[in-house]
């Protein structure tokens, strides 16, 4: 692999406009891997999440392709928000902002401890790949300061009226949560209809985070593809209120 733009031997880049035919993830094994190979190039990366799969590897590992069943999804609406929660957002502690960060959104996610997991999944060439489709309108993150130090944050995918969400990391007391919480209300406000969490987690559990069946996921995946994308700067289409 070489450069930002993620080619691999033998295998073409694909731009925004490029479209790439996976494999049915209904095909997929019990493991929940369709394919393997390719490259992160925006078209591979849009087509991927488009049609209900994402990547997923580690370094001087091939690409690796995922489509597991069931699928752990937060519609927006369902977000649980607990009474403590709600007490500490009033509190103003923190400060929000929408895509002003995202390069230093995901360097963070990638250095931060995970339970269970020696090292990151979130290479080198991912950081590049996915802020070229931050470049391109298509990736967003939110960023969560106190007294001018950014303390936590979250990153992900948009396409339609869906959210791929991708790592989130918190160096304070609630910042991730509170990230997405805000971040869920505003989405449903504009009537997105399904955050893709992927894979289980007990932090997003907790929010209301539940299982589905992939097949039940990719169907509603293609209605939410339907509508427009809101590509670009976050800033101008939401407001993250406290």
């Amino acid at each position: 692999m070489a450069g930002s733009r993620t080619r691999r031997a033998g295998f073409p880049y694909l731009d925004e406009n490029d479209r790439f035919p996976f494999p049915d993830p209904e095909s997929a094994g019990d493991e929940g891997i369709v394919a393997a190979g390719g490259n992160l190039s925006p078209g591979m990366l849009i087509s991927a999440y488009s049609q209900g799969i994402f990547p997923w590897y580690s370094a001087r590992e091939p690409i690796l392709w995922w489509s597991p069943d069931p699928r752990f999804v937060v519609l927006p609406g369902e977000i649980r928000v607990s009474v403590s929660m709600k007490k500490f957002l009033r509190k103003n502690s923190f400060t929000f902002t929408l895509d002003t960060r995202f390069r230093d959104v995901m360097e963070a996610c990638a250095a931060s401890p995970r339970p269970g997991q020696n090292g990151t999944w979130i290479t080198r060439d991912m950081i590049e790949s996915y802020c070229r489709l931050h470049e391109l309108g298509y990736a967003h993150s939110v960023e969560v300061f106190r007294d001018g130090e950014l303390v936590g944050g979250l990153y992900g995918i948009s396409l339609g009226a869906m959210f791929f969400g991708e790592s989130m990391f918190s160096r304070a007391d609630n910042a991730s949560k509170a990230a997405f919480v805000l971040l869920g209300m505003a989405l449903e406000e504009r009537g997105f209809g399904l955050i893709d969490s992927q894979v289980r987690t007990a932090h997003l559990e907790s929010l209301g985070g539940r299982d589905i069946p992939r097949r039940d996921y990719l169907v509603r995946l293609r209605g939410l593809l339907e509508k427009d994308t809101l590509k670009g700067d976050w800033s101008r289409f939401f407001r993250l209120n406290t």
